[in-house]
């Protein structure tokens, strides 16, 4: 097991990253705003999915591969760029005043798989999340203090459990901001191009880096 200052620091440093503006960060609030909290829920529910998943290839040693193969990292770095500037163009193509409000059919949202979906989408492409994860998991293993893969187990639990908070907050918050939004078209107008602007800028730092 990890040791509980070990467990601290893990914590603390998690809470560093994930306060940090991302595309993730940036499509859960901007899911939440403009379809509601339900669908901004379901984006987080995607992005701990992708989480899961780096968690389990990095103890598999898949983000080694991806040092070790420059090809394979610069392949899945341009499609993950061309994902988000893809989202950041659908959300300036969508109408102006897209926030939904009490008089908005249900069925004019799309389905919530759809939100998990692009949850998925938006980190699995990101090649740094998963190489985040095979950096941040190891500094924290002791061989001494009992089974790696536990150790691994209990870190990546607690990475999940620390990402789900954040983006549960996230999407709570950003629907009650919605609500101040709904009777502010120009502030809608501003909130939509400034949150396309933000993953299209992450999608050219993806490219470039």
């Amino acid at each position: 097991m990890v040791s509980l200052p070990l467990l601290t620091v893990f914590i603390g440093a998690l809470i560093v990253v994930y306060a940090l503006p991302g595309p993730d960060m940036a499509l859960v609030m901007q899911t939440s705003m403009t379809r509601g909290v339900r669908h901004g829920l379901a984006t987080a529910a995607g992005l701990a999915l992708a989480r899961a998943g780096h968690v389990t290839l990095s103890a598999c040693g898949v983000a080694a591969l991806l040092r070790a193969a420059p090809w394979l990292f610069e392949t899945v770095r341009i499609v993950g760029a061309i994902y988000l500037a893809w989202v950041a163009i659908q959300i300036w193509r969508s109408p102006a005043f897209g926030i939904q409000t009490t008089e908005t059919p249900a069925n004019a949202a799309p389905p919530l798989s759809h939100a998990v979906r692009r949850g998925v989408l938006s980190s699995v492409l990101n090649p740094k999340a998963l190489l985040f994860c095979s950096v941040l998991l190891p500094q924290f293993v002791r061989p001494d203090a009992g089974p790696v893969w536990a150790q691994v187990l209990e870190l990546g639990v607690l990475l999940l459990i620390v990402g789900v908070i954040f983006d549960v907050a996230l999407a709570f918050g950003a629907a009650r901001i919605a609500h101040w939004l709904r009777t502010r078209p120009f502030a809608q107008k501003v909130q939509r191009w400034s949150f396309g602007a933000a993953l299209m800028a992450f999608a050219v730092r993806l490219s470039l880096d």
